[in-house]
């Protein structure tokens, strides 16, 4: 399954952990990062290594500190357990750092959040290797606003300052060509749904397949935003019959709209998320 919904919860809360495993989210990630002060790193772990495996919920995921953190390798431990389905890893610069982290840990399925420094803006292409465990890659505004010196993120009129777009897309992009998903950054305002949710739904047309969540009640917005609709589904199961029924063709009219191949691609790819 790739998860629509991924949402972070603090590792050393286990009243937090325990309530992120009891929603919807498709995978929850435990963080040992940033949430996490330092005196706390081991407790974090601590709460982690004794949680009870249930038979049903989310995908469990852990971000570990980044490559050369003095945490990194206690971090790895977590993955003697056989109930984490991957590693967040946080502040990649390079497809050479999601390399020696795979290096470390072997084929476990890695999510790189690739935005957070100055230098990775610059790295985006070099994820595409066929023999990575890369399986996700997401964009974050708030480490890379600090790396830059930025006062703030955002513009005059309260959307995002061009660089961040402009990270946004380049993980958009880097994603795609690398085959993996492309996941949206988070939504800070966990109060405001309507701000999400247009956030969200604005993501899903632009081509990524999922978003990070910092609150379970961001969970079913974004679950909602990232679900092809029935119309959708029905629209694209008609582009794919019509194309199955004349293999041959450039352009058909589907539904009184001419469609080609890039619709056809497209149409598949709603059914495979509908799955």
């Amino acid at each position: 399954m790739t998860p629509r919904s991924w949402l972070f919860v603090p590792a050393d809360s286990e009243k937090k952990v325990l309530k992120a495993l009891e929603t919807d989210a498709d995978a929850v990630i435990f963080d040992l990062e940033d949430s996490v002060v330092p005196d706390r790193k081991a407790a974090a772990r601590k709460i982690l290594k004794e949680l009870p495996k249930r038979s049903n919920g989310p995908q469990w995921w852990v971000r570990v500190n980044p490559l050369g953190s003095e945490f990194h390798k206690d971090d790895l431990s977590l993955l003697r357990s056989a109930y984490v389905h991957g590693i967040v890893l946080p502040k990649a610069e390079s497809g050479a750092d999601v390399i020696q982290l795979a290096h470390r840990t072997g084929n476990v399925p890695i999510h790189a959040i690739v935005t957070e420094t100055a230098a990775s803006l610059f790295g985006l292409m070099t994820y595409l290797n066929p023999g990575s465990p890369l399986v996700a890659m997401s964009w974050g505004a708030e480490d890379l606003s600090a790396a830059l010196g930025a006062a703030s993120k955002y513009d005059a009129d309260g959307g995002l300052s061009f660089t961040y777009k402009m990270a946004r897309s380049l993980c958009l992009a880097g994603a795609v060509a690398a085959g993996v998903q492309p996941v949206d950054g988070v939504y800070a305002d966990f109060r405001d749904a309507d701000g999400l949710r247009a956030e969200a739904e604005a993501a899903a047309r632009e081509g990524f397949t999922g978003k990070l969540a910092i609150h379970p009640a961001q969970v079913p917005i974004i679950n909602a935003a990232f679900t092809p609709s029935a119309e959708d589904l029905k629209h694209a199961a008609e582009i794919v019959a019509a194309f199955e029924a004349h293999p041959n063709a450039g352009v058909l009219s589907v539904g009184g709209r001419m469609v080609d191949r890039p619709h056809l691609l497209q149409a598949r790819r709603v059914l495979d998320r509908s799955r």
